[in-house]
């Protein structure tokens, strides 16, 4: 007897009948728990094994890609179906950036000091090279306290830059540093405007490290869209893309930059002259971070309606980006720079100079200064040299740099700046992937990065190509660079391109994940946007809280800023995939309270004296609830605070019932230590704000002649 071949439904049409049945099954169910109905129970229970019969044929053998059919996954700020694996990575990448009672965590690099980041324990100021991959990465999805604290340590450069009039000493030198220039790194008191290692007596100033600096300010600025915030740093912004304009030969739109005058510095030495000391040279990392800069400044100038600097700077920019043709290889990928008699530094294979610089092409990727052509030969370059990322992650360069300084010591191959790996750089490298589709290469970095977390030695650099630990006898290590790769995971999923006129969102969910939910908010402006996907491939359809959106084609959707919603659910449906209805959007959980006054959690001398504050924290947080004023940084910082011991009780919880993975001894003992540490320093440092208050308001009342 022949079989009759039944028209098989699209994914569409079956997710549309599995969701309708979904609604009949609940009718029915509802029903059938009612004291009385329309229908004899029997035919009630019939219909309902009925429907649940079609439903298992529908999300069975038959449609085994069906939403249904794929497993599932419900982390605390990721949810979805598909790719398992990717899903909790991604969830496990958001944890690093709250308190967390199994990884080390962003707020363990808070420093009362000055009420902001650290670079790390070991490392008492903030750098611009090993901030800019995870400033850059985090700052879409990055709340208060942290926003604070992330201003409160770039002004530490800011607030020093350079003004052509004032000295800073570093050990025996005394810099007065151009006007606009910023530096290497800054603390409360120092600044160090030139790298400091290696022979400063012949380092230019930080050229490179001024076009990052202001490009993760632009950043922020664009993402707040707050407008005393542009007025008061947009002239500091222009008075750095006017020193790096000093720079620039109108000859060939190149910017000359010395020794050292590059991002990863020192492993630039510029133009060896023939009499053996060192010039400047074209530097090509100098021209990528710079035109990224400019995008950003131009859109500040923008918002801020000044057209006359909107026309400046776009010229400066499209000159620049004419420049690059001469720094580029036949291959498509750029070199690291040319010296001004014309020899090229860089060209993979040749006699002389013939490495790969990873650092200025993952970041021309990155940033978008590649078209999506030339971004392709360049990660296509990168694959076909497997050395480059040995270790997983991607290191400096490869083979060895032959024109540096110094070829010792720490600046042997394999170690440091040369043929090293840079957790900051390896965020830019991630968002490379994800832009061109090489989620397995995220994936894969990912991985090896919680080779560290869970040992609890998050240090940067990395020596022995990027597999062992800088201070590789440390009981723990923690570095800030480090959380530019989870950083980077999370916005590499919809890039985030944060313009004047808007943000448009740029898709790139890896095709395994057939349904994605972030459960945290996404900022634009005071809005704030929950993103979900369904489905894989181009996009076909958006909405908006439940309504169809316009602002979209197959590869991006816009969103302009006056007709986005305060709150924003924005569901995205690719590949055709069928939108549902809005559900309640399950947001992440809130850390739990205080322990109870009498838990046996708060015996011991350290913890007892961090009760009173704590209690004390988490009153004046409930009081700025109460008076609608719990979305400022203060409330934000106060519930950090209560937050991060409560996660010292859970941690302690999960190792006493065996959920944690134990380290060496004296690693447990650091690691726990270390979130004491962290709650100390949040609570006190909140307290020394506050006093700060306290003495400003005295002292203006003095100047108003109000008694105090």
């Amino acid at each position: 007897m022949e079989q009759k071949q039944f028209p098989r439904l699209n994914r569409q049409e079956a997710d549309v009948v599995v969701t309708k049945m979904k609604e009949m099954l609940m009718v029915v169910k509802t029903d059938l728990r009612r004291p009385a109905t329309a229908l004899p129970e029997a035919g009630l229970l019939r219909s309902y094994l009925l429907i649940l019969f079609c439903l298992i044929v529908l999300t069975g053998p038959v449609m085994p890609n069906s939403a249904l059919a794929a497993e599932c996954f419900e982390g605390r700020y990721f949810s979805g179906e598909g790719d398992v694996e990717y899903l909790q990575l991604l969830d496990v990448a958001r944890r690093m950036f709250e308190p967390d009672p199994e990884f080390q965590n962003i707020a363990m690099l808070y420093n009362p000091a000055w009420n902001g980041f650290v670079e790390g324990p070991k490392w008492g100021a903030w750098w611009v090279q090993n901030s800019y991959g995870p400033t850059y990465c985090v700052l879409p999805f990055l709340t208060e306290p942290y926003i604070t604290f992330l201003q409160n340590a770039q002004d530490l450069w800011f607030n020093q830059m350079g003004d052509g009039k004032t000295s800073r000493s570093f050990g025996s030198f005394n810099w007065t540093a151009p006007d606009g220039a910023l530096m290497d790194c800054a603390s409360d008191n120092s600044a160090i405007y030139k790298q400091g290692d290696g022979r400063p007596e012949i380092h230019d100033w930080g050229m490179e490290f001024t076009a990052a600096g202001a490009l993760m300010q632009s950043e922020l600025l664009l993402i707040s869209r707050d407008d005393k915030s542009i007025q008061r740093y947009l002239p500091k912004l222009e008075r750095c893309a006017n020193f790096i304009e000093t720079r620039r030969d109108p000859n060939n739109n190149l910017f000359l930059a010395g020794p050292a005058g590059n991002l990863l510095a020192p492993s630039y030495a510029g133009w060896k002259k023939p009499n053996g000391t060192y010039d400047k040279a074209y530097l090509t990392g100098l021209s990528i971070t710079y035109i990224a800069f400019l995008d950003r400044l131009i859109e500040l100038e923008k918002l801020a309606d000044c057209q006359q600097k909107v026309k400046l700077y776009t010229d400066h920019r499209d000159s620049a980006r004419k420049g690059l043709s001469l720094l580029t290889t036949d291959e498509g990928y750029f070199i690291k720079y040319l010296d001004p008699d014309g020899t090229m530094h860089g060209v993979y294979g040749a006699e002389k100079n013939g490495y790969f610089e990873a650092v200025c092409n993952h970041d021309a990727i990155c940033f978008r200064v590649a078209d999506d052509m030339q971004a392709h030969r360049i990660y296509n370059k990168i694959t076909s040299i497997p050395l480059l990322r040995r270790n997983d992650f991607i290191i400096t360069n490869y083979p060895s740099l032959d024109d540096m300084y110094e070829s010792s010591g720490i600046f042997g191959f394999g170690t440091w700046v040369n043929g090293g790996h840079w957790s900051t750089c390896e965020a830019r490298m991630i968002m490379g992937y994800y832009r061109l589709g090489a989620y397995e290469d995220a994936r894969r970095s990912m991985k090896k990065l919680l080779t560290f977390a869970q040992r609890f030695q998050m240090d940067n650099p990395l020596k022995d190509f990027g597999n062992t630990p800088w201070f590789d006898t440390a009981p723990i290590n923690l570095c800030y660079d480090n959380f530019g790769p989870p950083a980077a995971m999370i916005r590499g999923l919809f890039e985030y391109l944060y313009r004047s006129d808007g943000l448009t969102l740029l898709p790139h969910i890896p095709p395994g994940i057939t349904k994605l939910q972030q459960k945290f908010p996404i900022r634009f402006g005071s809005k704030k946007l929950y993103l979900s996907t369904v489905g894989a491939g181009p996009v076909t359809a958006v909405k908006f809280n439940g309504r169809d959106w316009k602002f979209f084609d197959n590869a991006s959707i816009h969103l302009p800023y006056e007709q986005t919603p305060v709150i924003a659910h924005i569901q995205i449906a690719m590949g055709g995939a069928y939108l549902a209805a809005v559900e309640p959007m399950a947001t992440a959980e809130s850390t739990a309270s205080l322990p109870a006054e009498d838990d046996e959690f708060w015996k011991g001398t350290i913890l007892a004296r961090l009760r009173a504050l704590a209690e004390k924290l988490g009153k004046f947080h409930s009081e700025l609830i109460q008076a609608n004023l719990g979305e400022t940084y203060e409330a934000a910082h106060a519930k950090l605070a209560v937050d991060y011991i409560s996660t010292i009780k859970e941690r302690r919880q999960l190792l006493s019932e065996g959920k944690l993975k134990l380290l060496k001894e004296a690693s447990q003992v650091a690691a726990d230590e270390s979130y004491i540490d962290t709650a100390q320093k949040l609570c006190t440092g909140l307290e020394k704000v506050l006093e700060s208050y306290a003495q400003s308001e005295k002292a203006e009342k003095k100047q108003r002649g109000v008694s105090t």
